[in-house]
């Protein structure tokens, strides 16, 4: 892997800029408020890529409400999920009886998210949905579908606002494209 020593130089194209992203999420922010008024709600970010994402949701949400994160893998070091699910780190309370909004990255096969769901379901929190920044428009199985969506993106790699390649490129402020040559494709 090489990494340009200006990040940008490493996209072939931005796919959602800054401006476009906070718009959103300013849009996601206001559904989600309304739907849980009146309720204690417990956000469960999806660690690393999820960050940025949940950061700004959760700066625009005028509820109270509780923040726990999760670290899952499937993904490695490489451009496609393995499709083995591994926790990294549980949550660190009890979700029983809670509504509880998974914030996530990105939907990609959506066997991830599927395995996330049933194993926080066998805690009997009072809801359980998701809010996902981005979904992958592919063919697939058994999908969860998010309650709340950001964008739906061609199946391309995609980095920045926390998504990454070998824990790169999260800091870029857009949604863009990676080259296939810093991945070692199409060279």
């Amino acid at each position: 892997m090489t990494v340009s020593n200006n990040m940008h130089d490493d996209i072939e194209e931005v796919l959602i800029t800054e401006d476009v992203l906070q718009a959103r999420v300013t849009s996601l922010a206001a559904a989600i408020a309304e739907d849980y008024r009146g309720k204690d709600l417990l956000l469960v970010g999806i660690l690393r890529g999820a960050i940025m994402f949940m950061v700004d949701l959760a700066k625009r949400l005028p509820l109270p409400l509780d923040i726990d994160f999760m670290a899952i893998s499937s993904y490695g070091d490489a451009t496609e999920s393995s499709g083995v699910v591994r926790i990294l780190k549980d949550l660190d309370e009890d979700i029983g009886g809670k509504d509880v909004l998974i914030v996530e990255d990105i939907i990609d096969t959506g066997l991830t998210l599927r395995y996330l769901m049933e194993y926080l379901a066998r805690r009997n929190p009072a809801s359980l949905t998701v809010c996902a920044l981005l979904d992958k428009h592919k063919d697939r199985d058994k999908v969860v579908e998010p309650a709340y969506l950001g964008f739906r993106i061609p199946d391309r790699f995609v980095v920045g606002y926390g998504l990454d390649y070998a824990q790169k490129y999260r800091n870029l402020p857009y949604i863009g494209v990676l080259k296939p040559s810093v991945y070692g494709q199409g060279e």
